[in-house]
């Protein structure tokens, strides 16, 4: 499952990447009558892939970056970049599609078809394009991978011509909600009821991780707890919190894809559901289970794993050298977290704090 996007770029208009794709799965009406006639890309509903996110079985998107690299490495799509090459990844697979659809329809088929296209369903995307460039079936070869979109940006925002749609609702204050989205989306009826996932869902400060949440030392638990840092609403409901919302799609995603305008990275920081929340959220992740408990996890699989080589707090860099917050945000606490607490790890005074495995999580900057 790939993001999806308003505008087919960099591919060209006649590439299947462009002309071969299905129409969105979002009403053909959403956004009036300038739906998907708006040639800055902003009405548009979102059809095209955008390589930026990604999810899926490891072998099956293995398989596509297979590909994405044979192409690269023989027919020099490299220069134009991923997004080109996953674009026409995805375009090849249904122009495959849609063209051995046709071929093998039945009379009843092609009745419902014309029934459906003179009642307003959507036409074959290949109907209003007499050619489309570069592409020619070759038997034998591999064009299906499964590949999918999310249309409706219930898991991947992507937010190139997709600002406006979003703003940031917290549903248990509906009538200054209601008040923010009329100023922007006056014709606009939004439904301010909490997705059904997230009706099911945890609490957004529910944390689960192999073992409990003791504070017990033998449990590998070497950040001490502390009441002025680790204080967390622990009944909080995702009601009560704002959440970036397609009010168009209805929909709250669980990524936002800042591939625009990047000043929304910054602007938009302060403003996630978890940010007041921040430094103890990640306190908490480091004191969590790191011994026996946490190796039974990992052996079990499921949806449970673990790395053996410890290490919280910080990244691992693909030559399996451990970097502390230290090497990758020394300085950046008040960006980060905003809570006016001070240095990470010296809130409370100097200490060095490693984990299980002895790596060190939390040391002073000459250590």
């Amino acid at each position: 499952m790939f993001g999806a996007d308003k505008l087919c770029w960099p591919n060209s208009a006649e590439d299947p990447a462009c002309a071969a794709i299905p129409y969105s799965t979002l009403p053909k009406d959403i956004y009036g009558s300038l739906t998907d006639n708006s040639p800055d890309g902003f009405h548009n509903r979102p059809r095209y892939l955008n390589s930026g996110t990604v999810m899926g079985p490891v072998k099956d998107v293995r398989a596509i970056y297979e590909l994405a690299v044979k192409k690269v490495e023989k027919d020099n799509r490299g220069v134009l970049g991923d997004q080109f090459v996953f674009a026409e990844i995805f375009g090849e697979q249904e122009y495959q599609r849609e063209t051995t659809r046709q071929s093998t329809q039945g009379t009843g088929g092609k009745w419902f078809e014309w029934l459906s296209s003179a009642l307003g369903g959507e036409d074959s995307p290949l109907s209003a394009n007499t050619t489309i460039k570069n592409m020619t079936v070759v038997p034998g070869h591999r064009y299906e991978f499964g590949i999918g979109l999310d249309y409706e940006s219930k898991m991947f925002q992507t937010m190139t011509h997709s600002a406006d749609d979003v703003e940031y609702v917290t549903r248990n204050d509906s009538s200054r909600t209601r008040q923010l989205i009329n100023e922007k989306h006056p014709d606009l009826d939004v439904d301010l009821t909490l997705p059904f996932d997230l009706q099911l869902a945890h609490g957004p400060l529910w944390y689960s991780s192999p073992g409990n949440h003791s504070l017990d030392p033998v449990d590998g638990i070497l950040l001490p707890h502390s009441d002025y840092l680790d204080d967390l609403p622990e009944h909080l409901s995702w009601d009560e919190l704002p959440l970036a919302t397609n009010l168009f799609a209805q929909a709250v995603p669980a990524l936002l894809h800042i591939n625009g305008d990047k000043s929304l990275l910054v602007d938009w920081w302060s403003s996630m559901w978890f940010h007041p929340y921040s430094r103890a959220i990640l306190r908490r992740f480091i004191r969590s289970t790191q011994t026996r408990k946490a190796a039974q996890a990992a052996a079990s699989g499921g949806q449970s794993w673990w790395d053996m080589r410890g290490g919280r707090g910080g990244v691992w860099t693909d030559g399996g050298h451990w970097m502390s917050w230290h090497d990758v945000c020394k300085g950046t606490e008040e960006v980060v977290f905003g809570d006016g607490k001070g240095t990470w790890g010296k809130e409370e005074g100097s200490r060095k704090v490693t984990n299980y495995f002895g790596t060190v999580i939390v040391a002073d900057e000459e250590d």
